[in-house]
């Protein structure tokens, strides 16, 4: 499983993973789905609503993704 601090916030990034690219590792993927399919998903209510943290800066509370996780949200 992965590792999921126990409070605060994370980005689309690490919920739905991305590529290595040649200077820049992957980052495995906690839902395996496409960006644009989370984004639906947030928006029928099938996955938690994120969080405005800035104006460029959208995450999600870790306490709502582990609890996706708990219930079997994953695609």
């Amino acid at each position: 499983m992965h590792q999921l601090p126990e409070t605060g916030f994370i980005r689309l990034t690490a919920i739905v993973g991305k590529p290595a690219t040649d200077s820049v590792p992957a980052v495995p993927a906690i839902f395996p789905v496409c960006r644009s399919t989370w984004w639906a998903g947030v928006k029928t209510g099938r996955y938690p609503q994120p969080v405005k943290l800035g104006e460029r800066i959208t995450a999600w509370r870790v306490e709502d993704i582990r609890a996706l996780i708990e219930k079997g949200g994953a695609a």
